[in-house]
């Protein structure tokens, strides 16, 4: 059995036109969002054996703040410049590439690839996972390479709204 979860980064700022795109901060509402889900996430016991993520600063600091509340160690976040800068076809292979001794993978990352992947490997359709969103899909496979051929169940998509009071 495989888990993967694939997390959407939290809102991002566009208050600062000097930076480029893999610099842009959370706002104010990824700052709230982040910890907020990554909280919806530890209550559902889930615990990586690793987390890939995006180079992108909204991807990494949405990343830590998840590693932080599900006491993963920040400092073996993987960054994956492939995350940010290639398609969903390349995360998929990557993910098919992890060691088969991990059992729960996390990746951190942007539309429209998570929703793609999504939607691909859960035989469920996603218009959209939303910043913050979570897809855990499992996988009764003992091999990353083989989910591929083997569509996974769909344990939960969680998001923001739901959570918001």
């Amino acid at each position: 059995m495989k888990t993967l979860l694939l997390i959407r980064h939290a809102k991002s700022s566009w208050a600062y036109p000097e930076l480029n795109d893999l610099e842009r901060p959370l706002n104010k509402r990824g700052e709230k969002d982040a910890p907020l889900m990554a909280e919806v996430l530890k209550s559902k016991n889930i615990e990586p054996d690793i987390i890939l993520s995006s180079p992108a600063l909204r991807a990494l600091t949405t990343a830590k703040i998840f590693a932080k509340v599900l006491n993963y160690d920040k400092g073996k976040i993987i960054i994956e410049k492939t995350i940010y800068d290639s398609n969903s076809k390349i995360i998929l292979d990557l993910i098919c590439n992890l060691d088969n001794n991990i059992k729960t993978a996390i990746v951190f990352g942007h539309n429209p690839d998570l929703t793609y992947l999504a939607t691909y490997l859960s035989s469920s359709v996603f218009d959209n996972v939303p910043t913050s969103g979570i897809v855990c899909i499992d996988f009764d496979v003992n091999n990353w390479k083989d989910i591929q051929k083997n569509p996974g169940k769909l344990r939960f998509f969680e998001f923001p709204k739901k959570y918001r009071k």
